[in-house]
């Protein structure tokens, strides 16, 4: 469920920015009194984190495997998490946020939601952002229940918020049923947010590129079960646009956390 947020009005002070200058000479920034005013419990609640997640932060990701390498992507994925939220405001190139995201790409069970969530509720808690959190296919089924003649909701109020909101989280993008509709959607969606530079953090179960020997018609592809690649599920355009968008991490090496849990649960 897609929950309703507050007001996106723009700060006549700030532009939305949520930085004003205190002395233009020395190009020094100031917290603007919109952005002051923002409770971070309220943005926290409005930013429709799923109750699973809301406890997640950085400083309690375990970046352990019992592979070697899955351990290596562990630990790189958290260090670059780190340095994002970290490096999230950006004075000396004139927009005081950054205007990238980030993408984790990686089987089911491997902390691709948890750290994306918890960037998502840091970048929150430091610097007062209007963030959200949005499951694709929850998405999906809530726009086609608002196509209802008798829905009292729109398209527009449900999107309106997703689309303007200054940290944006998508998860389990190209998890959706492929059609013409909903390519739509996620067209107009990613689009918007690319045009207006605004950030967006992704998590797919699908991977961002293949080299050329591994492009092939997908018809093949479901032969050859090849079909984990991101370009079959979501259109050719916004794989392009993702790779501008979002600084890709890969977690393909790791073990999916959830199925050893499992496992160690069954044999205790």
């Amino acid at each position: 469920m897609v929950v309703p947020v507050e007001s996106t009005e723009v700060c006549a002070d700030c532009g939305g920015q949520g930085w004003v200058s205190s002395d233009e000479e020395l190009g020094l920034v100031r917290r603007c009194s919109c952005r002051v005013s923002r409770d971070v419990g309220r943005l926290l609640r409005n930013a429709g984190i799923p109750p699973r997640y809301v406890a997640c932060r950085l400083s309690g990701f375990q970046a352990s495997d019992h592979r070697s390498a899955g351990r290596d992507q562990l630990v790189r994925a958290k260090s670059l998490c780190r340095r994002y939220v970290d490096d999230f405001l950006r004075e000396e190139d004139g927009r005081h946020f950054c205007d990238t995201g980030l993408l984790f790409a990686g089987p089911p069970g491997v902390g691709k939601t948890h750290l994306a969530a918890a960037v998502l509720i840091e970048l929150i808690e430091t610097y007062h952002v209007r963030g959200r959190f949005v499951d694709l296919t929850a998405l999906t089924h809530e726009l086609q229940a608002v196509m209802d003649p008798e829905s009292e909701r729109s398209r527009g109020s449900i999107l309106r918020p997703i689309e303007t909101a200054e940290v944006l989280v998508l998860d389990e993008l190209g998890s959706q049923k492929s059609t013409a509709w909903s390519r739509d959607v996620l067209y107009n969606l990613i689009n918007r947010r690319y045009a207006k530079r605004l950030p967006t953090l992704f998590t797919t179960n699908f991977r961002l590129d293949a080299g050329p020997a591994e492009r092939e018609p997908l018809d093949r592809a479901r032969e050859t079960g090849r079909v984990e690649l991101l370009s079959y599920r979501i259109p050719a355009v916004l794989v392009s646009r993702l790779h501008e968008m979002a600084q890709p991490i890969s977690l393909d090496a790791v073990s999916d956390y959830r199925l050893e849990v499992r496992s160690h649960q069954h044999q205790a």
